[in-house]
């Protein structure tokens, strides 16, 4: 067996504030694994070139005891997993301009490190429920997600990087997760939960939740006072879960092995042997 068979797979996370990221529960992905494991920073690419500062503005900041101009930019992370996995992170703001320089780029220290597989994250705002699992849409390389395969409309970096980095040979995995609309920028911990659990069996490596759990817990609880304070919000979340739960059901109903899809295909199959046996329909 070759040395590049028998080793594990790296993965590169990569999330991108802004108009990807709806109440920050793609970034938090990646500051909750910088915060819970050990980490280092191993790249970086500065902010000259890519942002208009008067939408993404430099901060100051008084950390270190001075005043201290902190720019928008680009940081990737070494993260040591529990057994000695590794693997990598990258978050910034989305750039302004230059996206396909700034995707080279990325993928030029992705070779550097001997990544194998891009995983891109990314959260938005979507008619969904905050009382039920919140939808996660995974797309991996050409096998894309339906959602993906009936999108047509802008799209971010994080959908250009996806796209470049599988030009280039990458393994490539796409995940989203809705966000209910009705909430606003209200940071959502549910998200960020999610989108770490499916990451999680991704790479089949149980990852620390830390106090995401918790955090989402205090997140619904305070998404149901929001919703319970105006009869129109609440009446239109009913009308969501409605919504939701026959989504569910009949997708329960239409899956390999559900008794209605056995059903339809055995009517389907005796359809087809009757048009070949000349039998009239």
């Amino acid at each position: 067996m070759s040395e590049e068979a028998k080793r594990p797979e790296t993965v590169m996370l990569a999330a991108f504030e802004g108009w990807n990221d709806a109440a920050q529960a793609a970034s938090d992905v990646i500051r909750h694994l910088t915060s819970t494991y050990e980490c280092r920073e191993v790249r970086r690419i500065t902010c000259d070139g890519y942002y208009d500062y008067q939408s993404v503005r430099p901060v100051i900041c008084h950390v270190t005891g001075r005043a201290r101009i902190v720019w928008p930019q680009t940081t990737f992370y070494e993260i040591m997993l529990d057994g000695g996995v590794r693997m990598y992170a990258q978050i910034a703001p989305e750039p302004n301009y230059r996206w396909m320089s700034y995707c080279r780029q990325t993928l030029n220290i992705a070779a550097e490190l001997d990544v194998d597989r891009i995983v891109t994250l990314g959260s938005m705002f979507a008619p969904c429920p905050h009382t039920r699992p919140l939808p996660v849409s995974i797309s991996e390389g050409s096998c894309q997600c339906e959602q993906d395969r009936e999108y047509s409309g802008p799209v971010g970096i994080p959908t250009v990087l996806d796209s470049m980095a599988a030009d280039d040979g990458y393994r490539t995995t796409s995940m989203w997760v809705s966000i209910p609309q009705y909430l606003g920028d209200l940071p959502c911990a549910q998200g960020s939960l999610e989108l770490t659990r499916a990451v999680s069996e991704l790479i089949a490596h149980p990852l620390d939740e830390g106090c995401l759990p918790q955090k989402a817990r205090l997140w619904a609880q305070r998404a149901t006072l929001l919703t319970e304070c105006s009869e129109t919000v609440r009446q239109h979340v009913q009308r969501l879960e409605r919504q939701y739960d026959a989504d569910a059901a009949a997708a329960k109903s239409a899956a390999p092995g559900a008794p209605q899809a056995e059903q339809l295909v055995r009517e389907t199959e005796e359809f087809l042997r009757g048009m070949a046996n000349g039998t009239p329909c």
